[in-house]
């Protein structure tokens, strides 16, 4: 699953944005919907990967029974997201480059797994020392 997450955070960067992917998928692992952060490409700060790969997964009554899966671990909104929606397990491919809200996730009951995968950490530890500018202004740091 954390392939298809990474595809789409690859494709971000392909497209000058920042490289962070996100997959929704079922408790058996069907693919719902895959997105990418698109802040740079729409100008629309909002449009995280998780966002992404909400919205295009379209409509559920139900998502206890979702797994979120992303590269990076989620900011503080995607984490709400998660909350809000009850979207049951998140699995976080990476979180060393920076740590959002998956911590709270876990303690609020949603099952969490950080794989600390090296090739995401390698990304963003790239992209973060090749584009500070853009990485500050997605974590909301002002220079």
């Amino acid at each position: 699953m954390l392939v298809t997450a990474y595809e789409e955070a690859q494709l971000g960067l392909r497209e000058g944005g920042i490289p962070i992917g996100a997959a929704l998928f079922d408790s058996d692992g069907n693919l719902l919907g895959r997105g990418h952060n698109r802040r740079v490409q729409q100008d629309d700060p909002s449009v995280h990967a998780e966002t992404d790969a909400f919205r295009n997964a379209g409509r559920r009554r139900d998502y206890r029974d979702t797994i979120m899966v992303t590269t990076l671990s989620p900011c503080w909104y995607c984490s709400g997201l998660v909350r809000q929606f009850g979207i049951g397990a998140v699995v976080v491919g990476e979180s060393r480059t920076f740590t959002g809200g998956h911590e709270w996730l876990a303690a609020h009951g949603v099952a969490v797994t950080v794989l600390d995968d090296p090739a995401c950490v390698d990304m963003m530890t790239r992209f973060i020392a090749e584009r500070p500018d853009l990485w500050n202004e997605d974590i909301g740091v002002a220079e």
